[in-house]
C-alpha cells in the first residue's frame, strides 16, 4: 500500500488511478494523517459482500422504514 500526500494526489491523479487499476492501493494524507483510501473497484465489492450476507440474515419488518417510522411517530404523540 502506498502513501501520498493530499498536494501529491492531487499533482498525479492521473497516475494514481492507472496504479490503482492495476491492484495498487494507495492512502491519501493531509498533514501526515490518512484521509482517503483510493483502491480498484473489485476490492471495493469484495469488502461490501460480507455486509450484504449479513443484511440478508435480517428478519423481515413487514413493512418499509418510511411507514415504520411513521407508525413510530404517531404512537409517541
Amino acid at each position: 500500500m502506498r502513501t501520498v500526500s493530499l498536494a501529491e494526489a492531487k499533482t498525479h491523479f492521473s497516475e494514481l488511478v492507472t496504479e490503482v487499476s492495476g491492484g495498487e492501493e494507495i492512502v491519501i494524507t493531509r498533514h501526515g494523517q490518512p484521509i482517503a483510501r483510493l483502491c480498484g473497484l473489485d476490492t471495493l465489492k469484495s469488502a461490501i459482500t460480507p455486509r450484504a450476507r449479513f443484511r440478508a440474515q435480517l428478519p423481515s419488518l413487514g413493512e418499509n422504514s418510511v411507514s415504520l417510522i411513521r407508525s413510530l411517530r404517531e404512537e409517541a404523540r
